[in-house]
C-alpha cells in the first residue's frame, strides 16, 4: 500500500509529496495535468521563505506600502520562479500519474492529502455563497517603465490611494519585481463578497499606470480571483483519513491571501507528523496527527481571528480604508510581523488586535466593536470568543 497519496500538482501538493518522498515514505501524486506550468505569480515574505526553497527566488524588493502616506516595511519581499520552486520541492521519490483521485475509486493509501486548492476535490464541502473574494488584474512591464511607481530595488505592498479616479469599493495597486529587470503592477481588490469585477479592476488598472504615462496596450493580462473566506472543514470531515493541505486547508491568510510560505514551512511538520504516525499507530493515527499538526488548537484560535477581522474590513466604509491601513501600518514592527505571518501565536495576535483598537479613532472603533472585534473577549482555542 502506497504510504501517501496527493492530490494536486500545485506548489502545495509539490511540497508535502516532496517532503514526504524525503522522510523515506512511499509517496504518489495525482494530478490531471502534473506538467502543467503554474501560471500565477508566487511570492512571500524574504523572512519566511525556509532556507531550501530560498534558491528559487527570482527577485526581491524592500517592501513598503501606502495608504494614505507612505509606510516603510522594515523586511522584503520575494517572489519565486515558479519552475525553479518546483523543482527544489520535487523529489525522484514521488511517483506521478496523470488522472484524478476520488475517495472509493480504488486508490490505496494509508494517508490521502487533498491539495487541489480550493475545490477540494477529495475532502468535499461546501463553498460560501457568495464567497469573499480577492481578485485583481495585472501587467508585467520592464522596471524602467514602472519606476515612476515602484523604484528599483523595491516591493510595493499596497497603494490605497484612488489614483484610478473612480469611488466605489476601494482597491490598491500592488507592485513587485518578477526578475530583476521586471515588474508586475496588479490593480488588487483586497476581499469583497462577492469579489469586484475584473472588468472594473481592468479598468482602474489602465487608468492608474495612464496617469504615470504608462501605456497597457496588449500586454498579456495575469488575472486572480479566489476565495478567502473558504470554511475550515467540517468536524466530521477531521476524523477521517482525508488530510487538506494548502488552500484546501485553508492555509490562506483571511486578510492578505497569502498561503505560500506557510505552506512551504508547514509541509516537512506535515510530512513528519504523517512518517511518525505511521509508525506508532497506522494509517487514522498518521491522519490525526496530520490534521493536529495543520490545525493546532492556536492555530485555529489565530484563524478565527483573523476571519473576524476579515469580516471587520469587509464591512468598512471604503472612505475609510486607506485611514485603516495607515494606522495598521504605524504599528510597531513586530505587530505587522505577527499578524501578517504567525499562525499559531495566539497571545501575539490578541496584542496586535488590541493595539489597533487603541490606536483607532472613536468612530473606527464603534465600528470594530459592532463587527464583533469586542477586545474585552479572549479567543478560545477553538477559534470563538469567550469571556
Amino acid at each position: 500500500m502506497t504510504d501517501v497519496l496527493v492530490a494536486g500538482a500545485g506548489p502545495a501538493g509539490w511540497a508535502i509529496a516532496g517532503a514526504c518522498a524525503r522522510l523515506g515514505l512511499d509517496t504518489a501524486l495525482v494530478d490531471p495535468a502534473p506538467d502543467r506550468p503554474w501560471r500565477y505569480t508566487y511570492g512571500a515574505w524574504r523572512d519566511e521563505i525556509p532556507p531550501e526553497v530560498a534558491p528559487a527566488i527570482a527577485a526581491t524588493g524592500r517592501g513598503n506600502a501606502i495608504g494614505t502616506v507612505n509606510h516603510e516595511l522594515g523586511w522584503a519581499y520575494a517572489v519565486f520562479d515558479n519552475g525553479a520552486l518546483r523543482d527544489r520541492l520535487a523529489s525522484p521519490g514521488v511517483r506521478v500519474h496523470t488522472g484524478q483521485v476520488r475517495q472509493g475509486d480504488g486508490h490505496h493509501a494509508a494517508v490521502l492529502v487533498d491539495a487541489t486548492g480550493q475545490r477540494r476535490s477529495l475532502l468535499g464541502g461546501t463553498r460560501p455563497e457568495p464567497a469573499a473574494e480577492q481578485t485583481a488584474v495585472g501587467v508585467v512591464v520592464d522596471a524602467d517603465i514602472a519606476a515612476p511607481l515602484v523604484s528599483p530595488g523595491r516591493a510595493l505592498f499596497m497603494d490605497w490611494r484612488p489614483h484610478h479616479g473612480e469611488c466605489g469599493w476601494p482597491s490598491f495597486l500592488y507592485g513587485v519585481p518578477v526578475a530583476p529587470d521586471r515588474m508586475l503592477l496588479e490593480e488588487t481588490s483586497l476581499a469583497r463578497r462577492p469579489g469586484l469585477g475584473l472588468a472594473v479592476l481592468r479598468r482602474r488598472l489602465r487608468a492608474r499606470l495612464a496617469g504615470y504615462g504608462i501605456d497597457v496596450g496588449d500586454r498579456a493580462e495575469e488575472r486572480v480571483r479566489f476565495v478567502v473566506d473558504t470554511p475550515l472543514p467540517p468536524r466530521h470531515a477531521r476524523c477521517g483519513p482525508v488530510v487538506p493541505f494548502g488552500a484546501a486547508a485553508p492555509l490562506i491568510h483571511p486578510a492578505t491571501g497569502f498561503s505560500v510560505a506557510a505552506t512551504l514551512r508547514l509541509a516537512p511538520r506535515l510530512a513528519a507528523a504523517v512518517h511518525d504516525g505511521l509508525d506508532r499507530g497506522g494509517p487514522r493515527h498518521a491522519a490525526a496527527a496530520a490534521w493536529r499538526t495543520v490545525w493546532s488548537r492556536r492555530a485555529l484560535a489565530v484563524h478565527g481571528l483573523r476571519r473576524t477581522g476579515l469580516e471587520a474590513l469587509l464591512a468598512m466604509p471604503p472612505q475609510h480604508v486607506p485611514a485603516f491601513f495607515d494606522m495598521f501600518f504605524e504599528l510597531p514592527a513586530p505587530h505587522r510581523w505577527t499578524y501578517l505571518t504567525a499562525r499559531e501565536d495566539l497571545a501575539g495576535m490578541v496584542g496586535v488586535m488590541r493595539a489597533l483598537f487603541a490606536a483607532a479613532p472613536w468612530p473606527l472603533r464603534r465600528h470594530l466593536v459592532l463587527r464583533g472585534l469586542d477586545f474585552g473577549r479572549r479567543p478560545s482555542e477553538n477559534g470563538s470568543l469567550r469571556r
